[in-house]
């Protein structure tokens, strides 16, 4: 089964656990971003980040190469904002949405210390599916790096693995 993990990181932590569990399982790794950068540092970037997500926005992407026709396993990874995916996913979504359809899913999301599952729950309904191959749900894994991370990843790794 051919994989690829559709991510966007801003801070970097999203990146780290794409890496490290693209290197581990093979997958080919595409990083989407957002044409116009949203504000990294301070008030701004938790205002304009919860905004953008609450609001639904999709921002133009810088391009990007995706080939859906060699997977069969899409892995979507993206930092939490306001208990949401980020807007760079549902654009890219949106954009290849007839493409992508009828794939096997999976998803991780970092936080800095919650809102994962209901982002899950929003992207799935989103997706219009039942549910995901696996689920990942990291707390800062580059900033913060920890035993229960690394563990959490192995376990998402046997559940793609299924």
């Amino acid at each position: 089964m051919k994989t690829a993990i559709v991510y966007y990181s801003m801070g970097g932590n999203t990146e780290f656990a794409a890496k490290k569990i693209a290197d581990r399982i093979g997958a080919d790794l595409i990083r989407i971003e957002p044409e116009k950068a949203y504000p990294d540092k301070g008030f701004k970037k938790f205002l304009w980040g919860g905004k953008s997500a609450v609001m639904g926005d999709t921002p133009k992407l810088l391009p990007y190469e995706f080939d859906a026709d060699k997977y069969d396993c899409i892995i979507f990874g993206y930092p939490v904002w306001a208990s949401n995916f980020t807007p760079p996913i549902k654009t890219f979504i949106k954009a290849n949405m007839e493409k992508i359809y009828g794939k096997q899913f999976a998803v991780f999301a970092c936080s800095m210390g919650g809102g994962a599952e209901k982002s899950f729950d929003k992207l799935k309904s989103f997706l219009l599916i039942n549910d995901f191959k696996a689920k990942l749900s990291l707390i800062d894994p580059k900033d913060k790096p920890s035993e229960e991370n690394d563990k959490k990843i192995d376990s998402f790794i046997s559940d793609l693995e299924k």
